[in-house]
């Protein structure tokens, strides 16, 4: 989705930018490359700076509620110090990383509802302009897409996924928003849980894996949350055992007993999994543990889950291109708004 506009700082006859991004899969923590196609105006133009901007769209819980905006997480200068000559082509070509943070947005193939996107800032004369937002789509690391598999296999369904303005205690947590992923229960946890909220932490060393079971009341005891987290390395993602051990961290999360474990470190294949103690105060009832709240489901699909993995079909109130047609959306409104 590539959207060209008149840099609307300069008024009619000013150069027009659009940035094209390469369509090789994007990880977390990988480059991202493309480039800034420029067009000359009526006139000659100082391009002092080009700038590419990370933005998400991340919903927030307050008082009054529950609203969305657009939060931008990181920034890149990718060019600039030339002069464009009237009616002059030029492209510039960027390669920039990736935060290690970077959400998910989609999953062999089949988006989750998560948007992202890349808005060009040119800065021209002493003006600046935000003058082209694309769609930006990220792949799963080799280890959160095993644990995506792993989870599928076992039976647990995609429900939905968002991004919740706000920070996990006692983790690791650098942007200020974290990616929420919540699950159907698989057969064999759906006495003790109603769903299972996942977050993933990456880091250049691996995964935090956060885990947030609403986990059923019994006869005598009311229901409420369990929340526990787990570290994973990105070495050896084909030689471990997916399934039992996420089997392992689901039964400990349904049974609540990971809470105050030891923490794990990466490396040794003894921490491979292992559970990690949350801070001081993160376990109190959904919602304390994070500065900004958990929400209920965000405008996600769902998917429903099977022995091939998460990303097998999509079932429930929502497919597939009515998701594109809101992330077509948003990025329209974005323009819209820009102008």
């Amino acid at each position: 989705m590539v959207f060209k506009r008149l840099l609307g700082a300069l008024g009619v006859g000013g150069p027009t930018v659009d940035t094209v991004l390469d369509p090789a899969p994007v990880r977390p923590g990988g480059a991202l490359t493309g480039q800034v196609h420029l067009a000359g105006g009526k006139a000659d133009f100082e391009i002092e700076h080009i700038t590419l901007e990370l933005v998400a769209r991340v919903e927030a819980e307050h008082q009054g509620g529950e609203s969305e905006g657009v939060v931008a997480f990181d920034r890149f200068a990718v060019g600039g110090g030339f002069r464009l000559a009237e009616g002059e082509q030029r492209s510039v070509p960027f390669s920039v990383v990736l935060p290690w943070e970077t959400p998910v947005t989609e999953l062999h193939g089949q988006n989750l509802g998560v948007v992202l996107g890349v808005r060009t800032e040119l800065s021209v004369a002493g003006a600046k302009d935000k003058g082209d937002l694309d769609q930006l789509n990220v792949s799963p690391l080799p280890a959160q897409e095993a644990v995506l598999e792993a989870l599928g296999g076992l039976g647990f369904g995609f429900r939905s996924a968002d991004l919740e303005y706000g920070r996990i205690g006692g983790t690791g947590q650098r942007l200020p928003f974290y990616q929420e992923i919540e699950l159907l229960p698989a057969p064999q946890y759906a006495h003790q849980i109603n769903e299972v909220e996942l977050t993933f932490l990456a880091n250049p060393g691996g995964l935090e894996v956060v885990l947030e079971a609403d986990k059923r009341g019994g006869f005598l005891s009311p229901g409420h949350d369990a929340l526990t987290r787990f570290t994973v390395s990105h070495d050896g993602v084909e030689q471990r055992d997916w399934p039992t051990l996420l089997d392992g961290w689901m039964r400990q999360l349904a049974e609540h007993r990971a809470s105050y474990a030891t923490p794990a470190g990466y490396g040794s294949p003894l921490n491979h999994g292992s559970p990690a103690p949350f801070g001081p105060g993160d376990h109190g009832p959904k919602g304390q543990h994070h500065d900004g709240g958990r929400s209920g489901p965000g405008m996600g699909t769902a998917v429903a889950a099977g022995a091939a993995g998460l990303a097998v079909g999509v079932v429930g109130g929502m497919v597939a291109g009515e998701v594109v047609d809101e992330v077509g959306d948003f990025f329209e409104g974005e323009e819209e708004d820009e102008g």
